[in-house]
């Protein structure tokens, strides 16, 4: 194991390929090496296995498997002294591949889109330790750059979680665009619902339009290539089925056996603690969707990011008597730090205008188009 080991990104990068080359060497200045051939540096395998000490696989989840396996029978002993990640949404079949390998093997799987933050901080990844020794220090140090909350399991394991955590949840967004593609002709699209909206509502449309707004192939495989994912959605169809019955049926009966299937059962079954933390947590991105609707708001970049540097922009709304209702913080693509400001509805516009030059003019920020 080296202190500093050369980095091969195997398969066509794709964006999350993309941002850990830029995490690999821009955050734990490494040098990364990729066999993607629309990348510049790109190489063959054998090129690959030759050069590099850690080989992280990511590619599609339906070709993982088959391009691990080719890589270990091309390998052919050569690899013994590696380690071997994969970073896919599904962990029993890379992990399986990696092992007829002689490398160190642990699967990897972030729980999130490519952020554009330059860290996984505030996100999950799941780690599936395989077959590890050597590497485990170096690991422990990739975890804790990447700065994910992570969880250990056995891929089996993640792979049945997932089935409830991923492919359930796509397939219940999916099933409501559908039912909203179906009704657009009657009462309109996303556009003219909005204003009727709920938080609930609100939070659903934007799951369902992340989804369809990503890389369709991705969803498709967490569905089709997770064996566990079948089970779950007869049992997601059998609770639908189950409320249409009920409610088709209309009678007290059926509003009895409603309780008690959808509420009193589940409650028991979910138990009070962690619905207390689940409804808390629902109220807090209530908070934050109620903020991000506010019209009262200004945008910042702040360009100097820096310890004092929020101090600095506070202080000036602060001399000018404009009180700050709401802050929230986030980063572009190329890692600038935005700020949005939200006021309260009696703040005084001439105020909040002055304020807002002076902030431009004295260069602590500059105002953003809302």
């Amino acid at each position: 194991m080296k202190d500093s080991p050369v980095i091969g990104i195997v398969g066509s990068e794709g964006a999350y390929g993309r941002w850990l080359r830029r995490f690999f060497g821009q955050r734990m200045g490494l040098r990364v090496l990729g066999s993607d051939p629309a990348a510049r540096d790109g190489l063959d395998p054998e090129a690959l296995l030759a050069r590099c000490d850690v080989l992280v696989f990511s590619a599609p989840i339906r070709l993982t498997p088959e391009l691990i396996g080719q890589y270990a029978a091309l390998a052919g002993g050569r690899e013994s002294g590696q380690l071997w990640l994969d970073v896919t949404s599904i962990k029993a079949a890379p992990v399986q591949a990696m092992l007829a390998s002689q490398a160190e093997v642990v699967g990897l799987h972030p729980m999130t889109a490519p952020p554009k933050s330059p860290t996984l901080k505030g996100r999950v990844m799941v780690v599936c330790e395989a077959r590890l020794q050597h590497w485990r220090g170096w690991l422990q140090r990739l975890l804790d750059a990447l700065e994910a909350d992570c969880v250990h399991a056995a891929p089996d394991h993640h792979d049945q979680v997932m089935a409830l955590v991923q492919a359930m949840v796509h397939a219940t967004h999916l099933a409501q665009a559908g039912v909203l593609r179906e009704y657009a002709p009657v009462l309109g699209d996303l556009a003219a619902l909005m204003p009727y909206r709920s938080a609930s509502f609100e939070m659903d449309v934007a799951a369902l339009s992340r989804i369809l707004s990503l890389n369709p192939s991705i969803y498709e495989d967490i569905q089709f290539n997770n064996p566990h994912a079948g089970p779950v959605l007869e049992a997601l169809v059998r609770q639908l089925s189950t409320l249409q019955g009920q409610v088709g049926q209309g009678d007290a009966a059926a509003r009895t056996s409603f309780r008690e299937e959808f509420f009193d059962r589940n409650r028991q079954a979910l138990g009070e603690a962690a619905l207390a933390a689940g409804n808390y947590g629902y109220e807090r991105i209530g908070y934050l969707l109620a903020d991000l609707n506010d019209s009262h708001t200004l945008s910042i970049h702040l360009p100097q990011d820096r310890p004092g540097s929020l101090r600095e922009l506070l202080h000036v709304f602060e001399r000018h008597g404009v009180s700050i209702a709401s802050l929230h913080s986030s980063r572009t693509p190329a890692g600038e730090l935005h700020f949005r400001l939200g006021f309260n509805t009696d703040t005084d516009p001439p105020a909040l205008r002055t304020a807002a030059a002076e902030v431009d003019a004295s260069g602590i920020g500059h105002i953003l188009p809302q």
